[in-house]
């Protein structure tokens, strides 16, 4: 495919491209002569126009480790042999952090990890990658390199694996993930035929893939805008276990919700699973669980409409908390924004009651002054925040 012009621009005027320090590298590893290229995502996004703010840069390179690592090391570049065993070395120049990997054919394959032999052949390199639209190339004056023709997949957003999709997934079977967040991340969530048979057919056999791994494709799965239609399909294709009840109210929440999110699509997962299940299954951290979890609590208190004990209670959930709500409880647009505009009048103190002013009227420090300053903490929350310090310390028990 020709790619348009305006389209090639993209890649000429890139501001990552331009930057002295990735001319520098470039330079450093025989760019000019063709021995280096960038690849995969910065070049995609670069053309699709999709790049963030620091994007990821990765780069392809004829040259091996070993020389890559030495004319760093001379060059006064920070080095850092991370994925040595399979060619890969990163770079640190400024604030700069690329990858460089050694162009690479899988010898050895048990679907976790490969054993690989270096070379120079840049169409072989791009056959062993996992879809057409991440084997582009560019070099360091910004032209596109597209051995396999998946610059076409690219701007149409398809998202299709190289050569055998089977073949692909036998070398890393994590691509099955990484197929559908693609295909919700650049393909409006469309599933090539041929792609989506191959991923149902491993579904039995991913086993071997770490929940280190797998937790990491799904947080960012999660995060992604549109992805109801995916959950959808990785259910039925075997890949996720998620009840249709519960995939309803994901379809509802995306719908719904303004800007739907990873932690948010987690406290529905939490209603609707254990948190043990969860956690164990992507390995998320005990803070994710966390933020989740209080999301979901701040949810259920709105539901049961006990709105000034979630604004005191839990101040930064709120936004979240107002769209599971409203997903859970099948609240209206209208019933949702009342609850909004009540969330928005209310003006929560600073509790007028410490454990020392219990002190003082005789009780003894433990747990029953804790337990008594608790009640007296929902009486005041109960009375919209009206009773004063005064008022509490009458109704308090000695």
């Amino acid at each position: 495919m020709v790619i348009p012009n305006a389209v090639a621009q993209r890649l000429k005027q890139a501001p990552w491209l331009r930057r002295g320090e990735t001319q520098r590298l470039f330079a450093l590893l025989d760019g000019a002569a063709g021995r280096t290229r960038a690849v995969g995502g910065i070049v995609r996004d670069t053309l699709l126009e999709r790049l963030r703010e620091a994007p990821e840069i990765d780069f392809a390179t004829e040259l091996l480790p070993d020389e890559v690592m030495r004319r760093a090391g001379e060059a006064g570049i920070g080095v850092y042999p991370t994925g040595i065993e399979h060619g890969t070395v990163t770079l640190k120049l400024g604030d700069l952090v690329a990858e460089v990997t050694t162009l690479r054919e899988d010898v050895e394959t048990d679907g976790r990890r490969a054993k690989v032999r270096f070379g120079t052949d840049w169409r072989h390199d791009a056959g062993r990658r996992d879809f057409t639209l991440n084997a582009l190339y560019a070099s360091m004056d910004g032209d596109l390199f597209d051995p396999i023709n998946g610059g076409e997949d690219c701007l149409a957003g398809r998202v299709r694996f190289i050569g055998d999709p089977d073949q692909r997934i036998v070398e890393d079977r994590l691509r099955v993930f990484r197929f559908f967040r693609f295909s919700a991340s650049h393909g409006q969530e469309r599933l090539d035929a041929d792609g989506l048979a191959a991923v149902t057919r491993a579904s039995g056999d991913l086993g071997g893939v770490s929940a280190e791994r797998v937790g990491h494709e799904m947080r960012r799965v999660l995060g992604l805008a549109r992805i109801a239609k995916t959950l959808r399909a990785m259910t039925r294709a075997g890949i996720l276990t998620i009840a249709e009840p519960l995939l309803e109210q994901l379809g509802a929440y995306e719908r719904r919700a303004h800007k739907p999110n990873f932690v948010a699509r987690l406290s529905l997962l939490l209603a609707g699973h254990s948190q043990g299940v969860v956690k164990d299954r992507w390995r998320l951290s005990n803070d994710e669980i966390t933020d989740a979890e209080t999301i979901l609590a701040a949810a259920q208190l709105l539901i049961a409409f006990r709105l000034n004990e979630a604004a005191y209670r839990y101040p930064a959930a709120l936004a979240d908390a107002v769209e599971i709500a409203a997903t859970l409880a099948g609240w209206t647009e209208a019933g949702k924004s009342a609850v909004v505009q009540h969330l928005g009048k209310i003006d929560v103190p600073h509790f007028p009651l410490s454990g020392g002013d219990l002190v003082a009227r005789g009780m003894r420090p433990g747990p029953e002054l804790g337990a008594e300053l608790d009640r007296l903490e929902r009486i005041w929350i109960e009375s919209g925040f009206a009773l004063d310090r005064d008022a509490l310390l009458k109704q308090a028990q000695r």
